[in-house]
C-alpha cells in the first residue's frame, strides 16, 4: 500500500475528503519525524514505537573492488512493532 492507496482507504472509512486525509497523514508523519529527530520516542499503543539510534563508525568493503572503506557514524530511525500489531499478524 502506498500513500495514495492509504488516502483512498481513509477517505472511504471516514467522512473526510481526500485533501483532508492527505493533510492528516502528512501532519502525522511530520510530527513523528520531528519528535524522533529531537530525541523523543513516539509510541502508538497497539502499533509500535518510533525511536532513534546511533550507529557506530565501522569499516566496510567496496563490493566491486574489495577495497576497505570507512563508513561514518550515523543516527538512524528505528521502528519496534507493538505486541498487538505482532499478534495481529500471526
Amino acid at each position: 500500500m502506498n500513500k495514495a492507496e492509504l488516502v483512498e482507504h481513509l477517505t472511504k472509512e471516514s467522512k473526510l475528503t481526500k485533501a483532508d486525509c492527505e493533510r492528516v497523514i502528512d501532519s502525522t508523519v511530520d510530527a513523528i519525524k520531528k519528535a524522533v529527530k529531537k530525541g523523543d520516542d513516539v509510541t502508538l499503543v497497539g502499533f509500535g514505537t518510533f525511536t532513534r539510534s546511533k550507529r557506530k563508525a565501522r569499516t566496510g568493503r567496496n563490493p566491486q573492488t574489495g577495497a576497505a572503506i570507512k563508513i561514518p557514524a550515523a543516527t538512524v530511525p528505528k521502528f519496534r512493532p507493538g505486541k498487538a500489531f505482532k499478534d495481529f499478524l500471526n
